[in-house]
């Protein structure tokens, strides 16, 4: 089989981390701990895997609704969050008078669904479980232990249901998306000129939205050389900051990079750097504030949860407007007009400019964070510790949002009105959820 010089990148680094991998043994652990411990080891194999930003919010939202479809029952009176979205039907209900440990049912939905929606590196996650599993039935009679299982195993396959039939599997078999030639329109960028990605995410069915576009956001600028335009002086402003970066700003836009994966180059060698997503950065804002609440199991399933559904629409809304306007990247744009010599801070991601992604998705989830835990909620990010050795501090979830948004200008890869309709639309989105759920 011939690979691609893409599919090649990824396979050498998929070797190489497959040696520096260490798989995560389950400590006994109370059940939120347990959940986030889940999560975590999703984390992992999502970065290990190398799935673009849309796809592994989708696996994050399927898993996650499945963990807290299964563990609301431990505390009576929660109410089904995917019984209230889009095209799940009734999620099944524990028979009454009969023991389960509902920990360990939220485990088994939760992997069942991982493995099922296209997590890869399934070998990786089986050491984890087994160690899970081997805890619960040490500590559990028989039938608990069997009951929950098999309870865990009725959510999955009622979420998983919906799952086979969002769209997801047609669009695998659409062709490539290679841009236009067009003035103003998206074309692959440097270094690598890699193909669109996720062109038809439009197609995938919203969870909480009535359609992809019902957030559509306003016409961008018309593209133009004139150097009076607006969309002119958008690109020169791209141009202006790049070179004159404060060290607060380079700072800004390494933390929220989340570039899955970056293409390094020396000479003809290249290699690839690989990072946690924009959402798994959200998720683990999720994680921080549930651990710093004290958060009992059933609410950091739920927190999770509706997390990746903000998200999931939010990337579905975004993209709809991407490859509908298609708006040509900065870095085309200067070097053809401006200054052939410029080089974004940040490496220029696959796809058309307009709207930001990381604006409309750090809104939206945002919204729900601050819902969930409040306005003024301080926390300290250290949710890409690990990976970039970088953590900042917050007053709020919506200040992280803003900087997130604003650090796709200081990369250099977004247009100032692209951040900010991006943050527009997203935080509709996390409204919308809100609204849906309450």
């Amino acid at each position: 089989m011939k690979l691609s010089i893409q599919e090649f990148l990824v396979f050498i680094c998929l070797v190489s981390l497959a040696f520096g991998c260490s798989r995560k043994k389950a400590a006994r652990l109370d059940e939120a701990e347990l959940l986030h411990q889940n999560q975590d080891m999703l984390t992992q194999v999502i970065i290990y895997d190398v799935f673009s930003p849309p796809v592994a919010s989708r696996i994050y939202a399927y898993s996650s609704l499945a963990s807290y479809e299964a563990v609301r029952f431990a505390q009576k009176g929660s109410a089904s969050i995917a019984e209230k979205l889009n095209g799940f039907g009734a999620m099944p209900q524990p028979v009454a008078g009969k023991s389960y440990n509902y920990a360990l049912a939220a485990t088994k939905a939760f992997f069942t669904v991982a493995r099922k929606v296209r997590v890869f590196s399934v070998d990786s996650l089986a050491g984890y479980e087994n160690d899970v599993y081997r805890q619960f039935g040490e500590t559990l009679d028989d039938s608990t232990y069997q009951r929950s299982v098999a309870f865990g195993d009725s959510v999955a396959a009622a979420i998983l249901t919906r799952a086979a039939a969002d769209g997801y599997t047609k669009s695998r078999g659409k062709p490539k998306y290679l841009g236009s030639s067009e003035p103003g329109k998206w074309r692959p960028t440097p270094p690598d000129y890699l193909d669109g990605v996720e062109w038809c995410w439009n197609d995938m069915q919203p969870m909480a939205l009535d359609s992809a576009s019902q957030f559509m956001p306003p016409r961008p600028p018309a593209f133009s050389s004139d150097t009076a335009s607006a969309f002119y002086k958008a690109a020169y402003e791209v141009f202006q900051v790049g070179k004159n970066l404060s060290e607060e700003q380079i700072q800004i836009a390494r933390f929220w990079d989340d570039n899955p994966l970056v293409i390094e180059h020396a000479g003809h060698l290249a290699v690839g750097k690989k990072k946690i997503t924009p959402g798994g950065h959200w998720m683990g804002i999720a994680a921080i504030a549930a651990k710093q609440t004290r958060a009992d199991a059933v609410k950091t399933a739920q927190g999770y949860a509706l997390t990746a559904v903000a998200l999931y629409d939010a990337f579905i809304a975004c993209w709809d407007e991407k490859y509908r306007s298609s708006v040509v990247r900065p870095v085309t744009v200067i070097n053809e007009m401006i200054g052939k010599d410029f080089v974004p801070f940040l490496q220029t991601p696959p796809f058309p400019e307009y709207p930001s992604g990381h604006s409309s998705i750090t809104a939206s989830a945002s919204a729900i964070l601050t819902h969930l835990y409040g306005e003024n909620f301080a926390f300290q990010d250290t949710s890409d510790l690990r990976y970039i050795g970088m953590q900042r501090h917050f007053n709020s979830f919506s200040e992280a949002a803003a900087e997130a948004s604003v650090s796709r200008l200081y990369g250099g890869i977004h247009y100032r009105n692209s951040v900010e309709e991006g943050a527009r639309q997203g935080a509709k989105v996390g409204r919308r959820i809100i609204g849906r759920i309450k």
